[in-house]
């Protein structure tokens, strides 16, 4: 014996009766037609012998033992004529059995295959009880609680696809009994229950289990809605941004595609419409494919297409089908334009435009492998869903414009995140007055007002010197090969032009070694272009024994430069080396920095690298800021301009020159205010009297020690530059400090500065940087400037 009941939990016990059923029947035994009333008649006299049929029962052995009667009784609901098409069947709420169906819901269950197990699809297992006491709110107490929710099904059909059907459950046949066990629901219980939906205790509570009694059968339903499901899917996959990002993005609207035409081996591509160029291009994107495209990553559409496909998509933008591609490829002998999906194995293909604003924006590609599964008629299944789409990829395009103005603004300006608020205000308030002023709108000023300064910069010693003995060296040598050819140029040919060339490069290489000045570079490049380059391609043709040696020669110029570079290639590589490690290591404390306190932060590549910071109340937009943010920005700046140095150095074997940097640290002791230059996209001092920084900044590094032709930045030292004898205690008790932490020697010097222009009074402590030769070693040896070149040089 098996009861219904053994398998669930809920506040009803369920009970299968055809009473109701059979009470609507004594109603139709009375009628004057003559038909109903005797059929009526005919299953209630079947029904009479067998009275549990109309009191309920819960033992489902009674459904075998009173099969052919329980079909009579059902036979008016389960009409013979509409059993293939009809998808219906007899059942008990929130409980897998059915006990009649029709002949197309056993078809489609046997289909599904004998391990498929039937179970709705939205409904989780917590709800079911509590949906259970809502619909005796509504049938014993009278509550119009709206419960109503569509309810699915999900069943594979012969393919494999995951269909889904749509349930809707006609109850006219059952009734809810309370039982003496049920406790009476009153108006506070059911306010208190209306907002407490979750709460599983409080309903068990207010609807103990089995208080009630389900009698009656339900009749479901069925609706094939996977078209529908597979339309919504679309839609809902194309426009979250999220799932477009997804890793499985294209298998899951592959499948979707599948479902929505039948074909389960559908595969989804796409191409994106270049206007400019009438090409096709590849989309960026996880998994994205492009049929049309194959092994390319851009192709001109005429190409990509034939005559037919190109004049329907980009002329008159309707779909294009090809139901059986070897079919077209054989008529048309082969044409290039679809021989990619010949080579794919692709045997039938819709190709879809998407157009939106009225322009062409790309194309959606269908395939599939099976021969006419994709045609000209069930591409028009495609027009629900088009506008979706056509959606997704103008959303795309507005995110990929959006994304690209956010890198410029990251890579290309001086927008820092610690700023930005102020821009976007600003923004905000520009919105807001160009819809009441119209053009007359102007964009805010940005100033941050009384903020505190502080600069710093590693700078490559010497590199103006080094620049030039590259360039020599290059311009040598490569007059060295020049002067080799013309030698043997002379051997077979002795005019007396080819020896006023072989004159002028000796005199050239002379002045190079004893008197390079600023316009020799350039003498020398237009000689060895204008006059030596003809010559050489003229005797390359002419003399073929000179030709190797010659083609040598050009292989070795740069095709860029037309010259040869290769000592200033080893500078320019070194410079670029130097500046990104820098600037990474800088970056990366610059994220440490930011979150002891937010301030504003840039910083530059010249001939090394410089950065300006600026902190102050006007920039955080908090009432937090306190000077001791100041003094540890100041400590940090010099503490991380020592671990640049020692970087350097642990570093220098992997630049291709041996060149030496040297640090200074600018102090400033009164606060200033900055304004963005809209026309120069980047902040500048504010005001006459600030404007004596920017003086100082640019000019400092190039003074000397007052008395003395010294400058004041030396390599193996950090140069801390300051007016304020303020300025001059607090830096000492910092260089004390990164002493003490053998960052920095104990050698340390205060000396005045000579005047710059406009600018005197100036100071400067040097203090000699401790190097480490191997960071990752806490009992290493440290080293002086001096030493560690020794070392190095060993």
């Amino acid at each position: 014996m098996k009861d219904i009941n053994d398998s669930t939990e809920l506040p009803f016990k369920l009970k299968i009766s055809f009473d109701k059923l059979l009470q609507h029947y004594e109603t139709l035994a009375k009628s004057d037609d003559q038909f109903l009333s005797k059929n009526a008649s005919r299953i209630l006299k079947i029904q009479e012998p067998i009275p549990i049929l109309r009191e309920g029962f819960t033992d489902i052995k009674y459904l075998k033992q009173y099969e052919q009667e329980i079909n009579v009784i059902l036979q008016e609901s389960f009409s013979e004529v509409l059993t293939h098409n009809e998808i219906k069947t007899a059942s008990v709420p929130f409980h897998s059995l059915r006990f009649n169906s029709s002949e197309r819901f056993k078809k489609i269950i046997a289909t599904a295959g004998t391990d498929f197990e039937l179970e709705v699809l939205n409904l989780p297992e917590n709800d079911k009880y509590i949906l259970a006491c809502t619909i005796i709110l509504n049938a014993v107490y009278g509550y119009q609680l709206d419960f109503r929710r569509p309810f699915f099904y999900e069943i594979p059909d012969a393919k494999g696809i995951m269909r889904r059907y749509k349930i809707l459950y006609n109850a006219d046949f059952t009734e809810i009994i309370k039982t003496p066990e049920a406790p009476e629901i009153t108006q506070e219980d059911y306010d208190m229950l209306l907002d407490n939906f979750g709460n599983m205790d409080l309903w068990r509570e207010k609807f103990p289990p089995n208080s009630y009694v389900f009698k009656g059968f339900v009749v479901s339903n069925l609706f094939d809605t996977t078209n529908d499901a597979a339309i919504s899917e679309i839609k809902s996959t194309l426009l979250v941004s999220g799932k477009r990002q997804s890793d499985n993005f294209i298998g899951d609207f592959q499948d979707t595609f599948r479902a929505l035409f039948g074909v389960n081996d559908i595969e989804v591509g796409f191409v994106i419409y270049n206007k400019e160029d009438v090409t096709f291009e590849r989309v960026i994107g996880k998994g994205i494919k492009s049929f049309l495209l194959f092994n390319s990553d851009v192709e001109n559409c005429e190409t990509a297409l034939c005559h037919g496909s190109y004049d329907a998509i980009l002329k008159d933008n309707r779909y294009f089908s090809i139901s059986d591609v070897d079919k077209y490829f054989e008529l048309t002998n082969g044409e290039a334009q679809f021989g990619s999906l010949h080579e794919q194995h692709i045997q039938s293909a819709i190709f879809a435009p998407i157009f939106g604003n009225n322009e062409l924006l790309g194309v959606l590609e269908l395939v599939s492998k099976t021969p006419k599964a994709l045609n000209s008629i069930n591409a028009n299944k495609l027009e629900d869903v088009m506008p979706f789409i056509v959606m997704s990829v103008l959303r795309s395009k507005e995110e990929e414009a959006n994304l690209i103005q956010a890198i410029i603004q990251q890579e290309c300006t001086s927008i820092h995140p610690s700023v930005s608020w102020k821009f976007r205000d600003a923004a905000r308030q520009f919105i807001k007055d160009k819809q009441e002023l119209g053009n007359e709108a102007v964009f805010g000023e940005i100033v941050f007002k009384d903020i505190y300064p502080l600069f710093g910069q590693m700078d490559v010693k010497g590199s103006s010197d080094a620049r030039n003995i590259a360039t020599q060296k290059d311009l040598a040598l490569q007059l060295n090969y020049v002067s080799k050819i013309f030698n043997a140029i002379l051997n077979t040919e002795m005019l007396p032009i080819y020896e006023q060339m072989q004159f002028q490069m000796e005199a050239f290489s002379e002045e190079l070694k004893t008197d390079f000045k600023v316009d020799t570079e350039q003498r020398v490049v237009n000689f060895l272009k204008n006059e030596i380059e003809p010559v050489l391609k003229f005797q390359s043709k002419k003399n073929k024994a000179l030709q190797p040696e010659i083609d040598k020669y050009f292989n070795k110029i740069d095709k860029s430069l037309n010259l040869l570079y290769y000592y200033r290639k080893n500078y320019d590589d070194t410079i670029a080396l130097i500046n990104r490690n820098m600037t990474q290591l800088l970056d990366q404390k610059q994220q440490e920095a930011q979150k002891m306190y937010p301030h504003y932060f840039e910083r530059y590549k010249t001939d090394g690298v410089e950065h300006n910071m600026y902190i102050g109340e006007t920039i955080t937009k908090m009432d937090s800021f306190n000077k001791v943010y100041l003094y540890n920005l100041r400590l940090w700046q010099l503490q991380v301009m020592c671990e640049m140095e020692n970087n350097y150095y642990q570093n220098r074997n992997i630049y291709p020159m041996a060149l030496d940097v040297a640090s200074m640290i600018l102090v400033f002791n009164q606060p200033l205010s900055i304004r963005f230059r809209m026309d120069e996209k980047q902040f500048d001092v504010d005001g006459t009297y600030n404007a004596r920084y920017e003086v100082l900044k640019k000019r400092v590094d190039k003074a000397f020690i007052k008395g003395t032709e010294e400058r004041v930045t030396k390599n193996g030292k950090i140069t801390i530059v300051y007016s304020q004898k303020e300025d001059e205690q607090e830096y000492l008790q910092y260089v004390r400090f990164l002493q003490a932490k053998n960052l920095l020697d104990e050698k340390c010097e205060v000396f005045e500065l000579e005047n710059l222009q406009g600018v005197t009074g100036l100071k400067a402590i040097s203090v000699d940087v401790l190097y480490h030769t191997d960071k990752a070693d806490s009992d290493q040896k440290l080293y002086t400037y001096d030493d560690l070149i020794k070392q190095l040089d060993n």
